[in-house]
Order: C-alpha cells, then sequence, then structure tokens
C-alpha cells in the first residue's frame, strides 16, 4: 500500500523542517489569510475566503480530510438547516408579515420604540432558546417593518444581533459555550441563572445605552415618515396575503420545536438534532415542493460555516487552542485577577475566531487547575463564560448568529459589511465586558471568593 504524503510532510522532509512545528505555523497563517480576506471584503468576498481557508487547510495538510469533518460543528449546521426550512415556511404562510403590521401598529413607526421593543424582546428570547434561533425569526420581522417605513435597516438588525448574544449569555441554553461550561463544570441550569442572569440584565441595559445613543448619534432614529396620516396610510394600505392551514402547522411544529430545545437536556438530544427533526416533519405534513423551501435557506451561511469551522480546526488541532489556554493558566495566580485575564482575553479571542473550540480548551485547562491551585475556580468559570459570549459582539464573525443575520439581509438586497458590524459592535462589547467582569468580581468580593 503506498503512503500519502501532505505538502507539509513533503516540504518538512525536503528542507529538514519539525513537521509539527511546520503544521502550527501553516494553522496560524492559513487563520491570517483568511481573517484578512474577510476584513477586505471590498475585493473578497467572505463565503469563498472562508471555503479557501477551510479547503486549503486540507490541502497543505494542516488537517485530515476526517480532522476536517469532525472540525464542523454539525449540531450548530443541523440547528441552521433544521430552523431555517421552519422559518421558511412561516414565511410561506404569511406569518411574518402579519406579525410586522402588528408591531408597526403597536410602536407607531417610532425608530426609538422598534429598537427598544425588538432588542429587549430578542434579548429575552435568546436567554431560553438560543440566539441563532432568535435572530432568524426577529430579522424577516424587522426587514418587512422597515422597510415598510423606509428606513435603513441595518443598524437595526445589528442592534438586535448584539441583544441576542448578550441575552444568550444569561442561562446554560442561550449560547453554545454556556452548555460546555456546564456539562464540563458540572453546573446546572440554576447555576447560571444565580450567577450570570442578574449580572446579564445590567449589561442588557449598558448595551442598550450604548447602542441607542450611538444609533441618536449617527441620526439612525430619525422618523423617515413623519406625517401620521401619511403613516397610517401606509400601515392601512398594507394588504397581507397568509395562508392559515400552513401557518397553523408551522407554528404547531415551531411551537413543540421551542418546547424541545427547553428540555433537550433532559431528553438527550441535541438542539440540532431537534431543529432538523421537526423541520424534516414539517415538510410531510405541509407536503410543500422541497426544492421550493430550500431556495430560502442560506447556502451561502451554511457554506461560510463550514470553511470557517476547518480554518478553526486547524487552530485547534496544531494546538494553538492549548498553548493559549496553558497561558492563561500561568498568568492566573488568584480568582480576583484571574476574573479580568481569562474574561478579558476570552472576549478578544471570542470575538475573532469560534469561541466553541477556546470554550473547550479553556473548560480543560480549569478542570486541570482546580486540582493544584489553593483558591475556588468557580469564579473563573462564570468569567469564561461572559467573556466567551460578549466577546461575539467584537465582529462579523465573532458569533453565529451574527454571520446569520449578515446572510439574511444580503438575500433582501442588503448588506452588512465587516466594519459596519465592528463601528457598532466593538463599543458595545468593550463596555459590556468590562461592566460584566467588573460585576462578577464585585459579587465575589462582597460575598467571598
Amino acid at each position: 500500500m503506498v503512503e500519502n504524503h501532505t505538502l507539509l510532510q513533503i516540504l518538512s522532509s525536503k528542507f529538514g523542517w519539525d513537521f509539527h512545528r511546520t503544521v502550527y505555523i501553516a494553522s496560524i497563517a492559513l487563520f491570517l489569510g483568511t481573517y484578512a480576506m474577510i476584513i477586505l471584503e471590498k475585493y473578497f468576498h467572505r463565503v469563498p475566503a472562508a471555503l479557501l481557508g477551510g479547503s486549503l487547510a486540507v490541502f497543505v495538510g494542516v488537517l485530515t480530510p476526517k480532522q476536517a469533518w469532525h472540525s464542523i460543528d454539525h449540531n450548530t449546521m443541523f440547528l441552521l438547516v433544521g430552523m431555517m426550512v421552519i422559518v421558511s415556511i412561516l414565511i410561506e404562510s404569511g406569518f411574518f408579515s402579519i406579525l410586522a403590521n402588528w408591531a408597526l401598529r403597536i410602536t407607531k413607526g417610532d425608530p426609538l420604540k422598534i429598537l427598544l421593543v425588538f432588542t429587549s424582546l430578542t434579548a429575552f428570547l435568546s436567554a431560553f432558546l438560543d440566539n441563532v434561533t432568535t435572530v432568524l425569526f426577529m430579522v424577516p420581522i424587522l426587514l418587512t417593518m422597515l422597510t415598510r417605513l423606509k428606513i435603513n435597516p441595518i443598524p437595526y438588525i445589528i442592534a438586535t444581533v448584539l441583544a441576542s448574544n448578550i441575552g444568550g449569555t444569561a442561562t446554560l441554553i442561550g449560547d453554545p459555550p454556556n452548555i460546555i461550561i456546564g456539562s464540563l463544570g458540572h453546573f446546572t441550569f440554576n447555576d447560571f441563572l444565580v450567577n450570570l442572569a442578574p449580572i446579564v440584565l445590567v449589561v442588557h441595559v449598558v448595551g442598550t445605552i450604548v447602542f441607542t445613543l450611538y444609533m441618536k448619534w449617527m441620526g439612525y432614529l430619525e422618523r423617515k415618515i413623519t406625517d401620521e396620516r401619511e403613516l397610517w396610510e401606509i400601515i392601512n394600505s398594507q394588504r397581507v396575503e397568509y395562508d392559515v392551514v400552513l401557518m397553523r402547522k408551522g407554528l404547531i411544529i415551531f411551537g413543540i420545536t421551542l418546547l424541545l430545545f427547553f428540555f433537550h437536556h433532559h431528553i438527550g438530544l441535541e438542539p440540532g438534532i431537534v431543529a432538523l427533526t421537526m423541520a424534516a416533519l414539517l415538510l410531510l405534513w405541509t407536503k410543500l415542493n422541497p426544492e421550493h423551501v430550500f431556495e430560502r435557506v442560506e447556502w451561502g451561511t451554511l457554506m461560510f460555516f463550514v470553511g470557517l469551522f476547518m480554518v478553526i480546526g486547524g487552530l485547534e488541532v496544531a494546538g494553538v487552542f492549548e498553548d493559549l489556554a496553558k497561558i492563561v493558566a500561568r498568568l492566573v495566580s488568584d480568582p480576583e485577577s484571574g476574573i479580568f485575564i481569562l474574561g478579558g482575553l476570552s472576549a478578544f479571542i471570542s470575538g475573532i475566531v469560534d469561541n466553541i473550540p477556546f470554550t473547550m480548551a479553556m473548560s480543560y485547562v480549569l478542570l486541570d487547575l482546580a486540582k493544584t491551585v489553593h483558591f475556588n475556580v468557580e469564579p473563573l468559570w462564570w468569567a469564561l463564560a461572559l467573556g466567551a459570549c460578549l466577546g461575539g459582539n467584537l465582529t462579523l464573525i465573532g458569533a453565529s448568529a451574527n454571520v446569520v443575520a449578515a446572510g439574511l439581509v444580503e438575500r433582501e438586497g442588503y448588506k452588512i459589511t465587516f466594519f459596519d458590524f465592528l463601528k457598532m459592535g466593538t463599543p458595545v462589547a468593550f463596555i459590556t465586558v468590562i461592566v460584566a467582569l467588573f460585576l462578577l468580581w464585585l459579587k465575589y468580593k462582597i460575598f467571598g471568593f
């Protein structure tokens, strides 16, 4: 049997390089190159940029095909596909048009009311669902409503995404890093509610103030339609076409899906499997043409995740995350400084790479750290959760919900650029992380470490 040699193995052998060191450097170079192309979106579309980075990781030998396959977070992919199908059918039924019309009447087209209502509702829902599902649900309503009001939807969509990442930090099931921390750290749903929910509540208020002031300063909260009569003519003239039977079936399946999400830990099923199964049942029940339904699925977003997961997988396999985790462990000498060191670094890293592999690596370090230090490491677990989740607001690719929202608006002819998100997300992420870590430190300072 002929043994296959990768490009990096051939080069290492030819030039006498250390193979593992070569893979390590190549994984970082591929990540930086991919990230640079994503940032330079004027010249490169983010989807082929991510796919090129991921495929090159296999092509040169940073990852084997098997490792590349396992680096893809299948739970996230199944969740996205399943929920996109369900949401697509609800859009087809006219459900989101009805909700948009209802929201228009409630807010009376006031941009500030729209911002506050949608961000608060999104933060609340993200705590008990997951932030990707919430964004998939909320963005179509916002797009429909703001288009009718002739308002640029991009700042409102970004604000909603920021709120979803903040709200998802509050509970065990709100964000994937929390699920990892709960599983490896043996924390319950109530542990998250007691330790994180009060902090997140304050952080949400702070974050809302920050992005509201930003939008006010940029002039995004100005009405485009100032005449009251014209506004009500627009609201009343919108003819909403809907299919009652299709809507009823879609809402029944959607409701069951949300219920299963809430109890998925008790039934031993990942949210992705739940979403994919319920989507298949809905397709069978409605007897819709699957090809027609799949036209609304954000395949570009899904392919972006495939490529990005493979690029990040290269860093994980090469041991980059493990080395980062060890550096953090050496820096942490007590829980007080550890809260800010670990939380701050987690926020920064989660803003530029996927937070799932880093959270996994750091969780194992904390388990080992607990065996060798004399202090209680529990505060560090909560610092990791706050940093990993809130840091997702730093950049467009910092969290799954960010990328999903960008894909949804692009389909409707709008575009969230990397720098659009950076201008609004970075100050929110920076301030909310500082406030959250300070409140966590204060909690233990008052009640003891």
